[in-house]
């Protein structure tokens, strides 16, 4: 099994303890920086959300993961080209006013983050207000995520995705949505770009929605 296999494993299995050691090896073996990311970890990340979305693991064993794979980037960080670590560009995440779940945006950020994303996590029970702030100091985020877990906080998502909507930058960010109540046909009418069910997918859609500018 070559290093970056062996890193790839261990992230797949969790080992937060191991994987700074083999990525370290991986390193001083020669192994490029980007392919221990790319292959070792975003492609170990990958497989783990595939196993996710067809139930053969769960949420613990995915955060696990997520939390191994960051443990072997900070060993890594200091080897990659700056940049290269949010190389598909800034996306902010935030659970929407009135909602205070933060488990499942959570695991989205982690997961995004995992696929090549600067993540920048707003938290819970967010304003539009704030959101749009943020965008415009980081006017280089090409996508916005919103969450919205209760029934109840479903037209404080529709706010501001109609905040959004009537913005300036509408033009320059895709906007994805997702939580328990939400579904395409939600997210579809309230003029959202895309809608995603779990946080495997969620890293997939993320990807597609850049990809398609």
């Amino acid at each position: 099994m070559s290093k970056i296999q062996e890193v790839a494993d261990l992230v797949e299995r969790g080992k937060a303890k191991l994987v700074g050691k083999a990525v370290q090896e991986a390193l001083d073996e020669g192994c490029d920086a980007a392919e221990i990311l790319n292959v070792g970890m975003i492609g170990a990340m990958a497989v783990v959300g595939e196993k996710f979305k067809n139930n053969e693991i769960f949420v613990p064993e995915m955060l696990v993961a997520a939390r191994a794979m960051k443990k072997g980037v900070e060993v890594l960080k200091p080897h990659l080209a700056s940049g290269s670590t949010g190389a598909l560009g800034k996306l902010i995440i935030a659970t929407v006013a009135g909602d205070l779940h933060d488990i499942g945006k959570n695991l989205v950020a982690m997961m995004i983050e995992s696929a090549g994303f600067e993540v920048i996590d707003l938290g819970v029970d967010v304003p539009a207000e704030k959101i749009i702030e943020c965008y415009r100091e980081n006017p280089d985020t090409k996508v916005i995520a919103l969450s919205a877990l209760l029934t109840t906080t479903m037209p404080s998502l529709r706010d501001t995705v109609a905040a959004l909507n009537a913005s300036d930058f509408r033009g320059n960010i895709k906007i994805m949505v997702g939580g328990a109540p939400i579904t395409q046909a939600f997210a579809d009418e309230i003029g959202a770009d895309g809608y995603s069910t779990d946080a495997a997918s969620a890293a997939t859609l993320a990807k597609q929605l850049v990809s398609a500018e």
